[in-house]
């Protein structure tokens, strides 16, 4: 009777563990917040010690976006042989072999660890290995265990296969708020540009015009310089204002990051040579990262650089996943002309490029030249 009322109070906990969860992820708005909270709740429910999340693509790379209590051995070099490597769950899972809570996958990871004698792996030696989806939709892996564990009851697997479930439509629910806050953001650049366009741009034309016609009729030499005057302080505004909308709202990016790039130096006055060497439709989340840097870097080629020619290669490393942009300007060279508002500009690039987990470098050899890489998982 004892043993009836003890499984019972388990099977209790298990079902409230159940409905926190449930609860935290339906409430969820952070991706990282969200997946470490579940895994340390998970493991309390189950008294195991440690377990981490990996993204796996469908070529088998990976991303450790969670992990809870990983042993010493596992955050040696700053976790290098979890975010490294290939091991067997993830393998079983780009192959379809990983359909449901598996007991029980030898921890690869663990034993490269030992065979480097990195001390610490706290007695963990297995761990389970269940499959993140959402609908048909793949997603990666979630790993489980503690010291001395070597199997897991069919119980603990189906609890295992039901928080996974859960995880997953949650990764779907807010991968789908975060694109349409990204599709939310351009609408509403989209709604600036036109209004910008249709009020304060045409405002400044009609001030133009009205100074120089006014320049035009008045004999009176000092009123007629400060009509002069207005009429170049509008003309620059306008131009301003023409940059301003591109910026907001550039024409051309529908039909290629080149040449969005080439048009927009023309309106700088700039000559642009844009050569790509790939023909692919890239992530709007990518070519809108190269196109802001490429934006701001002709920006600064017009402003500091003193130059009339820029040459834009843009490439794709399949070997190493990325997407590579070169800026190369035939102008008077960096340091030469580095100035702290120039200096906001590189740093708008750089923070740009690393948003992305990409790289931003830039030389003075005869002019400047600056380069940027963006990892582009899927051509690997």
């Amino acid at each position: 009777m004892r043993h009836i009322t003890k499984e019972r109070t388990m099977d209790i906990h298990r079902l409230q563990a159940l409905k926190e969860i449930a609860e935290h992820l339906n409430e969820a708005t952070e991706m990282n917040e969200m997946l470490e909270n579940v895994l340390h709740r998970l493991l309390e429910v189950m008294k195991l010690e440690t377990g981490w999340i990996l993204f796996v693509n469908e070529t088998g790379k990976h991303e450790l976006i969670a992990d809870v209590n990983l042993p010493a051995a596992l955050q040696h070099e700053q976790k290098r042989l979890m975010c490294t490597g290939a091991c067997w769950c993830t393998e079983r899972f780009v192959s379809g072999r990983l359909q449901k809570a598996t007991n029980i996958i030898e921890c690869k990871r663990i034993e490269e660890a030992l065979d480097l004698e990195w001390n610490g792996t706290g007695g963990i030696t297995h761990h389970a290995s269940v499959p993140l989806r959402a609908g048909e939709e793949r997603l990666g892996v979630l790993n489980v265990a503690a010291a001395g564990k070597q199997t897991f009851t069919n119980e603990e697997l189906a609890l295992l296969e039901a928080i996974a479930l859960q995880i997953g439509t949650t990764i779907k629910r807010m991968k789908l708020v975060e694109q349409e806050r990204k599709y939310d953001i351009i609408s509403e650049r989209n709604r600036l540009a036109r209004d910008l366009h249709d009020s304060v741009k045409q405002l400044l034309f009609t001030i133009s015009l009205t100074a120089k016609g006014m320049q035009n009729r008045t004999k009176d030499t000092e009123f007629g310089e400060m009509l002069a005057h207005i009429s170049e302080l509008s003309t620059a505004a306008l131009q301003e204002m023409h940059t301003l909308i591109w910026q907001l709202r550039p024409e051309g990016l529908e039909e290629g990051i080149a040449t969005a790039l080439t048009r927009y130096g023309e309106i700088l006055g700039l000559e642009v040579d844009c050569r790509v060497s790939f023909v692919l439709t890239l992530p709007s989340e990518i070519e809108e990262a190269l196109w802001r840097i490429g934006q701001e870097a002709l920006n600064n080629c017009k402003k500091y650089a003193k130059c009339n020619k820029v040459i834009i290669l843009l490439s794709l490393h399949r070997s190493k996943g990325e997407i590579k942009m070169v800026i190369q300007d035939d102008g008077v060279g960096f340091e030469s002309t580095r100035t702290e508002k120039d200096g906001f500009g590189l740093k708008s690039m750089k923070e740009r490029a690393e948003l992305m987990k990409g790289t931003f470098q830039i030389q003075d050899n005869n002019g400047t030249t600056i380069t940027v890489t963006i990892p582009w998982e899927d051509i690997a």
